[in-house]
């Protein structure tokens, strides 16, 4: 081979390598633009996933073990309840919305984009006071030192409960950055300036002054979005009447909620399980490899908040080939990605456990049963996302639910013998039944075939 011919070979090589690079991240395909968000909220999830790492380090080390301890009692609470509080609307949002667009009924879209928040931030307004009022009822038997950040916490819920909302009506619009943005991003990047900032002022930094700092950062990232999101919405959206389907939101949301609740306790089972049997230390340990496997379903996370609109929209639409094609391309770059990741973590188990302290090393084996379940579940893709976009909300529920029952029964049985091994068992065999059981519903109902691999 001449000088000209080893030079002409990678110029050749690079420039193919930028045309794939530009087809998928600048096509304007379904496949292309897919990717391209999945790939958005992935890299937005674990950028979250560091800060949020971050933060933690950071509040222990200047709060103490005591004030630190009261502050994650109270920040658990908040988040466990904000999520719950909007009853569905961030997640039915990917079906109302592309419904109304589809069909053309404008006044009841715009009447969704505004409503759908007042709804959110009254209710979840009037709950929080009533939380407040528990917490004062409740005030003698709860320690000093934790009633002010509960009512800092209680605060702070209507906020988190309308950026999600927003959440969910930014991703129907494709517009991933500004919906996962100020959650994720903006929110703990606040959280950890402001809190450092109050260190650096010399504010003895304890569970009230953290959980301020938190309520702050909670109320400027959703406002911040709503200015952004209102903006785009007044260049997408023409003005005109309003028409208000509040019984219909949340006749397609409630369910949806029940799901997200299930899958929610379904993922906080084997922990708080193996806190009632083990030592803190075999906890923390299991946490760690949790923890280290979360990588594997920030990738269901993303495929699931990229796609769920769209299948709303083509089932709008008619276009059950259409459809077909997109559940068979989105289960395919769920599984492949999970698996891929999922290697690359078991081969850097003990590295990366090691990074938690030494003793966490003794948790590797445990990592290779934990991943069983994540990856059998990541073989049918985000085929709840679809369910519940196609108005069968209610039979994935009872999905979630058996397979959260059957969870709990398998940690009570397996954990007092077998520790962290036996909650990672119970995880992987309920995600396996519950895969099993997803998979037959959309074959019985609607005629897919929702598997990674083989055919119908």
């Amino acid at each position: 081979m001449d000088a000209q011919s080893a030079a002409t070979l990678p110029t050749g090589a690079i420039a193919r390598l930028r045309s794939l690079l530009r087809g998928l991240l600048d096509g304007s395909s379904e496949a292309s633009v897919t990717k391209r968000l999945a790939g958005t909220i992935f890299i937005i999830r674990v950028l979250s996933a560091g800060l949020a790492y971050l933060s933690q380090i950071l509040l222990a080390r200047w709060m103490g073990g005591s004030d630190y301890g009261i502050y994650v009692y109270v920040w658990t609470w908040v988040l466990l309840l904000g999520s719950m509080m909007d009853f569905g609307i961030s997640a039915s949002a990917q079906k109302i919305i592309p419904e109304y667009r589809t069909g053309g009924q404008h006044a009841l879209l715009r009447g969704f984009l505004s409503g759908s928040r007042w709804m959110t931030f009254c209710v979840s307004g009037a709950i929080s006071l009533l939380l407040a009022a528990i917490v004062k009822s409740l005030s003698p038997w709860i320690g000093g030192g934790e009633i002010v950040p509960l009512y800092v916490g209680c605060l702070t819920l209507p906020a988190f409960v309308v950026a999600n909302t927003q959440d969910g009506i930014a991703r129907s619009h494709d517009w991933m950055r500004l919906g996962l943005m100020p959650q994720f991003i903006v929110r703990q990047a606040l959280i950890i300036g402001l809190t450092a900032g109050a260190f650096a002022l010399g504010f003895h930094l304890g569970a009230t002054v953290a959980m301020l700092a938190s309520a702050a950062a909670v109320w400027i990232a959703m406002i911040g979005q709503m200015i952004v999101l209102n903006r785009r919405l007044g260049r997408h959206i023409e003005p005109g009447p309003k028409a208000y389907d509040i019984r219909g939101w949340l006749a397609i949301s409630l369910p949806i909620l029940l799901v997200e609740s299930f899958y929610l306790l379904l993922s906080y089972t084997d922990v708080l399980v193996l806190q009632q049997f083990r030592s803190p230390e075999e906890v923390g340990v299991y946490f760690a490899v949790v923890k280290t496997l979360a990588l594997v379903s920030f990738i269901h996370y993303a495929m699931s908040a990229t796609t769920a609109h769209r299948f709303a929209e083509y089932h709008a639409l008619g276009d059950k080939e259409r459809l077909s094609a997109y559940v068979a391309y989105a289960i395919k770059w769920t599984f492949w990605p999970s698996l891929a990741a999922t290697a690359v973590l078991l081969a850097l188990g003990k590295p990366l456990l090691w990074l938690f302290g030494s003793r966490f090393v003794g948790g590797y084996d445990i990592m290779f049963v934990a991943a069983i379940g994540l990856v059998v579940r990541s073989a049918i893709g985000p085929v709840e996302r679809l369910l519940n976009m196609l108005g069968h909300q209610k039979i994935c529920a009872l999905a979630y639910a058996l397979a959260f029952v059957m969870n709990v029964a398998l940690c009570v049985a397996l954990v007092p013998r077998f520790g962290g091994h036996g909650a990672a068992a119970a995880t992987s065999i309920s995600l396996t039944f519950e895969t099993m059981m997803l998979f037959w519903i959309v074959r019985q109902r609607l005629g897919l075939h929702v598997l990674a691999f083989g055919k119908n």
